[in-house]
């Protein structure tokens, strides 16, 4: 289900039992406002907080191709013909990261629906490691970010055990994952590989200001 109403979300929180995990909802809005409403597109929007993991990829997948299926909105004009042209929607991101298998996911399906309609990003608060990508590969121009956000960069962690053969097959992998997360990076960013090492190189978490952001092309304008 893509949204939930105020009663369902009423039943939920009433029903939710303390002593256990709450699992997160996702608030995904598509809202047609009158005629003198200034939002004329609508509020096409999806809100991405949280840990990147399996089950938030797949609320933010599944929210992307509805919002890619309802796209389409026929409006008159002044002449009185009819035309259909494509909605855009908005995707707020604020994370601390997460798996980066996951992240890609949500971020093939963002480049497809690119193709057929704007994805204008939005960095609140925390912008990190996985993160960073999802903002970035937003349609370049309509990627925003807090004045007050927080960016982060590091390296892919990875968490192996087992033989040292698996360990050798696990690393590898790793460094591949690595390599295609600084890939991506460097694709929808004005950052080079070179740039990417010389900032990770102390191995350490590398933090950027809004205007960091913007001046690295992880963004494109404060919000």
């Amino acid at each position: 289900m893509l949204t939930k109403s105020s009663s369902e979300l009423e039943e939920l929180a009433e029903g939710a039992d303390s002593s256990t995990d709450k699992q997160p909802i996702y608030i995904i809005n598509n809202i047609e406002p009158s005629e003198k409403s200034e939002l004329k597109d609508g509020l096409r929007s999806i809100t991405l907080y949280g840990d990147v993991n399996e089950a938030m990829a797949a609320e933010v997948v599944q929210a992307l191709l509805y919002f890619d299926h309802t796209r389409m909105k026929t409006v008159e004009t002044k002449e009185g013909e009819l035309l259909e042209i494509p909605r855009p929607m908005k995707v707020y991101v604020s994370t601390h990261g997460g798996v980066v298998s996951d992240m890609f996911s949500i971020l093939d399906v963002m480049d497809d629906v690119k193709h057929r309609c704007d994805i204008e990003t939005i960095g609140l608060g925390k912008v990190m490691s996985a993160g960073v990508l999802l903002l970035a590969a937003g349609t370049k121009g309509k990627r925003k970010i807090g004045r007050n956000c927080r960016v982060m960069l590091h390296s892919v962690i990875g968490s192996q055990y087992g033989s040292f053969a698996n360990l050798e097959n696990e690393m590898q992998e790793t460094k591949a994952m690595q390599d295609l997360f600084f890939q991506y990076l460097c694709t929808h960013t004005k950052l080079t590989k070179p740039k990417i090492k010389k900032l990770l190189i102390p191995n350490v978490d590398i933090y950027l200001s809004a205007e960091e952001a913007i001046e690295y092309g992880i963004a494109d304008e404060i919000l």
